[in-house]
């Protein structure tokens, strides 16, 4: 699947859509299927829902090439993270009350908060990478692990900042591109497969279905600069307010 040619067809907008579209199925399995189900309805959606994250991560990476102002950028992430936290743990299915919104006050250490935060650190972690003034390798690696350590407690844990990372030092070597994504997801499908379920953390590999989708990307964003702004902070706004959208669904239901 990775040595095959594609005629590049889509561009970032459409992508993003398809991605938007497989977020919500996703995120509606977990609404009405709640825990891990094995029936063929619930694992289907899951497995279209795994080609978000990956989708997500590229464009992160493609905003820090494209972007004119890298600390806007950056700071527009990590204020967007904070809000999806809010919506993120509302609609999570062991959502208390009020105190779960304090990170680490209920649950494990694991999924405390959204995978926003992991992208946001990914952000960081390829500014580090290819900063200037930080010419040592080792003091890079050490702040790459930092930075792992950071946004571990996230959705998809530091996988999601690895793969931003893997996406933008890649740049034009998808076959590189995606062998990373698929290692990286590798190791996270392994810790959900000892750690949670067996047959969820087998699922995880299914962001390989993202490929052929990345493989189509034509390189531009879109030809009408409105429907692109547009797209811009809907691209950011729809996760926190779908998520919210679940939460009150959840709570009127309860």
């Amino acid at each position: 699947m990775l040595g095959v040619k594609s005629r590049k067809t889509l561009n970032a907008n459409q992508i993003k859509l398809i991605a938007i579209l497989a977020m919500t199925i996703d995120h509606i399995a977990w609404m009405v299927f709640p825990g891990y189900p094995k029936a063929p309805l619930p694992i289907a959606m899951h497995l279209l829902g795994r080609i978000t994250c990956p989708i997500m991560c590229y464009f992160i990476a493609e905003g820090y090439h494209y972007t004119r102002d890298i600390k806007k950028y950056t700071a527009r992430l990590f204020a967007f993270s904070v809000l999806s936290h809010f919506a993120y743990v509302f609609a999570s299915m062991d959502f208390v009350d009020w105190r779960s919104f304090i990170p680490f006050y209920y649950g494990s250490v694991l999924n405390q908060t959204s995978v926003m935060w992991s992208l946001a650190w990914g952000l960081v972690m390829l500014r580090v990478e290819n900063s200037p003034r930080i010419a040592s390798g080792a003091a890079k690696a050490a702040l790459i692990i930092l930075i792992c350590a950071v946004s571990f407690p996230s959705d998809w844990s530091c996988i999601a900042s690895l793969c931003v990372l893997a996406f933008g030092t890649n740049r034009g070597r998808f076959k590189s591109q995606m062998l990373w994504m698929v290692f990286y997801t590798a190791v996270y499908a392994a810790v959900y497969f000892f750690a949670i379920d067996r047959i969820y953390g087998v699922l995880q590999m299914a962001v390989i279905l993202s490929a052929p989708v990345l493989a189509k990307y034509n390189g531009e964003r879109g030809k009408d600069q409105k429907t692109n702004t547009i797209m811009k902070w809907m691209f950011y706004l729809y996760y926190p307010l779908h998520l919210l959208a679940i939460g009150l669904i959840q709570a009127v239901c309860r």
